[in-house]
């Protein structure tokens, strides 16, 4: 089998597209489309194993990647890690702000360590990738960025840290679109809402019920996919989306629209079935949340 993309193939045919946090999750299948798409995807995140496993299987699916073993909130590991891929294929065309995490806990509970960890990787690694592939690639020539962000508006209750550190991104994705569109570059975000990825496996065991119960407070009745999300992202990097820069697109089923007072109408499974909402499962290697299995 293979990437069922809705793109054009060969769409990104001789383009560098880095994808951060691609061992795993949407950073994983966002690497498997843009290779299934002809890009050399080059993956980054800090555990080789894991980053060696998805090259793997892009190579197995005929497509080209290579990896970059990189902590992104080290100022010049960011910086070595860029100037390696400029050196070894010449330009950056996209670059996908993806590496993030975050944990729950209640707000008066958050140690200034874990607010600042969560800060760091949520926000600052990625303004850190973000200046270094302008500097030291798309200033030169242009391209794409897109920065992934979290569904926090009417923010994030028990992710207070996750919360403050994506609506930062925001703000940020509208300046970065702002100082560098003179030089070519687009830069937009892309803000997931519940999205079935494995990412979901890191949580703990009790939050499993609470996690089956929250496709009851999205309208269209259920969680994205993987490859939902990534296909937004894929059309952000695209010519199709030449003049959006500075933009948020929301890949959330309406979630944030749910009103206090307005009578909740969740799709049923007939509805679900229906081709508008009908999920999309585009990608071949994607692996159900153990917490829905």
């Amino acid at each position: 089998m293979s990437y069922g993309s809705v793109f054009a193939p060969n769409l990104f045919a001789g383009q560098v597209m880095v994808v951060t946090g691609g061992g795993s999750g949407i950073g994983r299948c966002v690497a498997h489309e843009l290779a299934a798409l002809g890009a050399h995807v080059v993956l980054i995140g800090r555990k080789a194993e894991k980053l060696q496993t998805v090259q793997d299987e892009i190579t197995q699916d005929g497509g080209h990647a290579s990896i970059e073993v990189c902590d992104i909130r080290q100022e010049d590991a960011v910086k070595q890690a860029v100037a390696a891929i400029v050196s070894a294929h010449g330009r950056i065309d996209g670059l996908v702000n993806n590496a993030g995490g975050q944990y729950m806990t209640p707000l008066e509970a958050i140690t200034a360590k874990g607010w600042e960890a969560v800060i760091a990787t949520n926000l600052t690694g990625g303004f850190l990738m973000a200046r270094e592939v302008f500097a030291q690639a798309m200033s030169k020539h242009g391209g794409a960025i897109v920065n992934i962000v979290a569904d926090m508006w009417g923010s994030m209750p028990g992710m207070a840290h996750s919360g403050a550190a994506r609506a930062g991104m925001v703000s940020f994705t509208e300046t970065a679109a702002l100082e560098w569109g003179g030089r070519g570059v687009r830069v937009n975000a892309v803000a997931p809402g519940y999205i079935a990825s494995s990412g979901m496996d890191h949580y703990p065991e009790a939050m499993g019920p609470m996690l089956r119960e929250m496709a009851k407070t999205v309208p269209l009745g259920r969680f994205g996919t993987e490859a939902e999300t990534a296909a937004g992202i894929v059309f952000l990097l695209s010519p199709a989306a030449s003049f959006i820069s500075g933009s948020t697109l929301r890949i959330d089923g309406a979630r944030p629209q749910v009103r206090l007072g307005w009578p909740m109408r969740v799709a049923d499974e007939k509805a679900r079935e229906r081709a508008a909402i009908k999920p999309f499962n585009g990608f071949h290697r994607a692996v159900t949340p153990k917490v829905f299995s």
